[in-house]
């Protein structure tokens, strides 16, 4: 990961912190799909890269109930200390927590048997070295289960949120949003798996719609986890402007029960070792 994307998510450590039990329900529909991917049995080694402050590893550790091994690692320290405090307390074993780059791995080879990945390949400079070392830490016969976002006009929350900003903020000079879609064609990290080691790649799409209440402001918790750095520079009023501007945009967009369609769209890999 380069050390604008560090960056990026070491200022958005605070507010997935603060967000992370609230959205945990609702990520339960991709979460749940891609462990069904993966298929972990009990006893299994697994391996979550990218894990931020606990999904799909704490998912994960309830499905096995302490009869297996988790470890959770991810580039920023921050998102592992929330881990740590929300496996804290839990019924299941917790995800041993371990600070570290996709692309360099502390592991030796074939240590696991499974790989997770939610959510952070389309975050990574060198792709090609990242599958490499899922490859390199698999066991024969394991997998590796992805999820990356589909294209950007099936997230609607993510477009609609941005276009929101750009009216009120301007233009992001950053461009925070594109690695988000950068894998919204996924069919190019089917060769890329191969060229990696892997026997086998495939994917299929998850499309997922939610009637979200429009009275509330439901968009709050993406707002605040996906555009942190965006937002660092906006002052009270312009905060206060920007909220008002996207509870209106969801008004205009309510049905005659005041509900606003969300719909997202996610692709789950699977890389056969």
């Amino acid at each position: 990961m380069d050390l604008q994307e560090q960056l990026r998510w070491t200022q958005s450590a605070d507010a997935w912190s603060r967000w992370a039990e609230q959205v945990a329900d609702p990520a339960i529909r991709i979460n749940m799909p891609l462990l069904d991917l993966a298929a972990a049995a009990p006893g299994a080694r697994v391996l979550d890269v990218a894990a931020g402050v606990g999904e799909p590893s704490l998912s994960q550790a309830e499905r096995l109930g302490g009869n297996g091994l988790i470890v959770a690692c991810d580039l920023v320290p921050d998102m592992l200390r929330t881990l740590r405090a929300r496996a804290a307390g839990r019924t299941s074993a917790a995800p041993v927590p371990v600070a570290a780059d996709m692309t360099a791995l502390p592991f030796p080879d074939r240590s696991f048997d499974h790989v997770l990945c939610r959510f952070g390949l389309m975050f990574v400079p060198d792709v090609p070295a990242a599958l490499r070392e899922m490859h390199r830490v698999l066991r024969p016969g394991g997998n590796a289960a992805l999820a990356v976002w589909g294209n950007r006009a099936e997230n609607s929350l993510f477009d609609q949120l941005d276009q929101c900003l750009d009216t009120v903020l301007g233009p992001d000079p950053a461009s925070l949003l594109p690695p988000l879609f950068r894998f919204a064609d996924p069919a190019p990290l089917l060769p890329a798996a191969r060229q990696a080691g892997f026997a086998a790649a495939e994917y299929r799409t998850l499309r997922l719609r939610t009637m979200a209440d429009g009275t509330r402001p439901f968009w709050r918790a993406t707002l605040d986890m996906a555009f942190t750095p965006r937002l660092a520079g906006a002052d009270t009023m312009a905060t206060a402007r920007l909220h008002d501007h996207i509870a209106s945009h969801y008004r205009a967009l309510a049905d005659a029960q005041h509900r606003v369609e969300v719909r997202s769209a996610v692709h789950l890999l699977c890389f056969q070792a």
